[in-house]
């Protein structure tokens, strides 16, 4: 139960008052205004300190062997700048479907809207330091204690209703409560932002990868086709074994396998990227399919199998999608993060919430008042001479509310801390995010550059493979091997240039763009 103290501090009615009169306590209200806000209940406020080290360790590019490539690919120097989408993008087609994707995206659009209702909540917490005004007409009928009979009593005018003055700060601390919320709130859009962008640019780079895939594919499915063919007449005429026949059989299923599985990706890409962009991209936008391989001819004994040593991989058309990420190796870069940004504001917001907790805990005064014309009669309420005013101030103190202030200062208080926490594992998670990355990048090209080494050492060994088997040094199941290495080889460079690629995507998300 609350039992609040009213104390009524200055209370004036007048008819006809001289303008002195009426100066003294607009004076007073003034003077009492001019001192709201003096006060601050709010603690003093210091970015935590970075959990993370100060600079990123990366014990794989320290321990290689190329000591100078490693240090030129991760210059030591300050927190590099921020790299905006529109430079960090170099393919024309990339940049129309990030373009839509911003226009067009619903997440995005979201999160635009969660701004405009931040700032409008902050424009609410605003007005809460001016007066209210209003315009009314009042008629009240009460008893005359003098003569006994009822009086009517008719009023028109100005009304300031329950005006707070925000002696000790209880107000302004709530507006910046609001304010830091509305900066946290726009940096979460522009954290979704760069969520969107990594994204489309991700299902940008996974359809180039498709398209190799399936043209890949293809070419294989073919080859082996007619490979197979090719077989079944030989073990018709008794010149090869079932089981080279067989073998033959297997690499068809599996080149089949391959070519569905890299047209259900593609879909699935395809979708994505319609959900991201907002719209079903047309179809000369994204990556198309590449022409179907031409028809085989009908096989001969006497014809030589299909060269199936060729490669589509000898271009990289991922390679010039995207530019390269100024990246240093001072931890600093994390603060300008959207998301670490974020959850400075939020923690801004919490840390002002205390003091207005505290301020809960002191009395509160406010000042009511009206202007305007009264008159016992409606017909004289609006003749000359009959102004009036009335100014009032109150304030109210709780002396018991059984612990309920205190235990809102200590809620407060709690949301601070989980607030720290909150900030803290953001930078955590910011510094891994991007010291993966970072390590990404040498390590990456590193396996990139193996992995092309080995599918030009398969591509070589199919292709000799092929020359003895027709010399009749090799038996055919050494080509079907050598076949079926060539194919898993070639997957796998493809597999590891669309993953060199995403981490470079990763690494501009992780550095805030």
């Amino acid at each position: 139960m609350t039992f609040p103290i009213h104390t009524r501090m200055t209370t004036k009615t007048t008819m006809r008052d001289e303008p002195s009169s009426l100066l003294r306590p607009l004076t007073l209200a003034v003077a009492v205004a001019l001192l709201s806000g003096c006060a601050d209940l709010a603690p003093r406020l210091e970015r935590p300190a970075l959990p993370v080290p100060g600079q990123f360790v990366l014990p794989t590019a320290a321990a290689a062997s190329d000591a100078a490539a490693a240090a030129a690919a991760l210059p030591a120097s300050a927190p590099a700048e921020p790299l905006a989408w529109g430079d960090w993008v170099r393919d024309p087609g990339l940049r129309r479907q990030v373009e839509a994707a911003l226009a067009n995206n619903r997440d995005l659009r979201v999160a635009a809207l969660n701004v405009e209702r931040a700032r409008a909540q902050l424009d609410a917490s605003l007005a809460d330091r001016y007066p209210t005004l209003g315009a009314g007409l009042t008629a009240n009928s009460a008893p005359n204690v003098s003569t006994g009979k009822q009086a009517q009593t008719y009023t028109a005018g100005l009304q300031l209703a329950s005006w707070e003055i925000d002696f000790l700060g209880r107000i302004r601390t709530l507006n910046d409560a609001a304010r830091s919320q509305l900066l946290a709130t726009e940096a979460g859009r522009r954290s979704a932002e760069l969520s969107i962008v990594a994204a489309v640019t991700q299902t940008w780079l996974a359809l180039l990868a498709d398209r190799q895939a399936i043209d890949l594919a293809q070419r294989s499915l073919a080859s082996r086709e007619q490979t197979l063919a090719l077989t079944r007449l030989q073990a018709q005429a008794g010149a090869t074994s079932v089981l080279a026949l067989q073998g033959n059989v297997n690499l068809v299923a599996q080149a089949r396998v391959a070519l569905q599985q890299a047209l259900r990706q593609r879909a699935q890409d395809l979708s994505t990227l319609a959900l991201l962009t907002g719209a079903q991209p047309a179809a000369d936008a994204v990556p198309g399919l590449p022409p179907p391989p031409p028809a085989a001819t009908a096989p001969n004994a006497n014809v030589a199998v299909a060269d199936t040593t060729g490669s589509v991989l000898t271009e990289d058309p991922l390679a010039g999608v995207l530019a390269d990420v100024p990246a240093g190796l001072d931890a600093r870069v994390l603060l300008r993060r959207p998301d670490v940004v974020q959850a400075e504001r939020q923690l801004e917001a919490a840390n002002a919430n205390i003091g207005a907790a505290r301020a809960a805990m002191f009395p509160r005064i406010t000042l009511t008042g009206s202007a305007g014309q009264a008159s016992s009669q409606f017909s004289g309420l609006f003749q000359g001479g009959n102004f009036a005013w009335t100014l009032g101030a109150q304030a109210l103190m709780t002396i018991f509310d059984a612990g309920r202030n205190q235990a809102n200062v200590n809620a407060t208080t709690v949301g601070r801390d989980i607030a720290v926490a909150q900030y803290e594992r953001a930078v955590q998670s910011a510094f891994k995010d991007t010291a993966d990355a970072l390590d990404g990048l040498s390590t990456w090209q590193a396996q990139r550059e193996a992995q092309a080494e080995q599918s030009a050492s398969a591509r070589e060994i199919a292709r000799l493979t092929d020359l003895r088997v027709r010399a009749g040094a090799a038996s055919e199941l050494d080509r079907l091997d050598a076949q079926r290495s060539l194919l898993q080889a070639e997957q796998a460079l493809l597999q590891t240039r669309l993953a060199e690629q995403l981490n470079r995507v990763a690494l501009w998300k992780a550095l805030g763009g």
